[in-house]
């Protein structure tokens, strides 16, 4: 192979590997939505130039996971007029992974993934974790896995990238204890349902699930939008 186009074989193939890595950070909430990303700084922080680094970010871009403000890009962001349609996208694609197999009885979900997340959230239930931001990475899991287990990939990871873009939303929601139950109760009812083949009650619970959590975070959104409205009235 010509030494020019080795070069850009590895060229291409260390972009790809910067993009992957600062993809599932951003996916992960390894970034704060107030991080700047400079490609300095990120040229630093994954070994690399930052030509990789810009051309990660323009994919990322693309994609939405990076947004441009004054001052340069940063982390995704929802506006508050976003919340209901990136919620109405994860109905979606959830809902999908049930249907998928209710409409193909050929499919089944994977019940290795499914049984493990019952044994998880059986331990939860005889001790709930406090409120916070683990408990919420905990409840992404758990969605992220139902979608694994109705065997398409293509839908868990869409589903990771709404996760991303609605988590700085929901870490700023206040979770309460009583709430941290419920939701764990309702995911039992959900993987329960799955394990024993009733898929369309299951996949009505998963569908009240979505609704209560998006009428919270959109109601709890609001309150703080209109708060901090004001508080920009007083001050001016």
């Amino acid at each position: 192979m010509a030494p020019r186009s080795r070069a850009r074989q590895e060229h291409s193939h260390l972009g790809e590997q910067v993009y992957r890595a600062l993809r599932d950070d951003l996916v992960c909430g390894r970034f704060s939505p107030l991080d700047r990303l400079g490609e300095e700084r990120l040229a630093e922080l994954y070994g690399v130039s930052r030509t990789p680094v810009r051309e990660a970010l323009a994919r990322l871009l693309s994609e939405e996971l990076v947004a441009r403000e004054d001052g340069g890009l940063f982390p995704y962001r929802p506006r508050f007029e976003d919340l209901h349609g990136l919620y109405e996208l994860r109905m979606t694609v959830e809902l999908r992974g049930i249907d998928r197999v209710i409409e193909d009885r050929r499919l089944e979900h994977a019940h290795d993934i499914l049984r493990a997340e019952l044994e998880r959230w059986i331990r939860m239930r005889a001790e709930p974790p406090a409120p916070g931001p683990d408990f919420i990475a905990s409840d992404e899991a758990f969605h992220t896995a139902l979608l694994r287990a109705s065997g398409n990939t293509a839908l868990s990871e869409a589903l990771d990238s709404v996760h991303s873009k609605l988590r700085p939303v929901r870490r700023l929601d206040p979770w309460t204890p009583d709430r941290v139950r419920a939701t764990i109760d309702s995911h039992l009812k959900i993987v329960r349902g799955l394990l024993a083949g009733d898929l369309g009650p299951a996949a009505g619970e998963l569908h009240l699930h979505l609704i209560r959590s998006r009428d919270l975070v959109v109601e709890r959104t609001g309150q703080a939008v209109a708060s901090s409205a004001m508080a920009r009235a007083i001050r001016e």
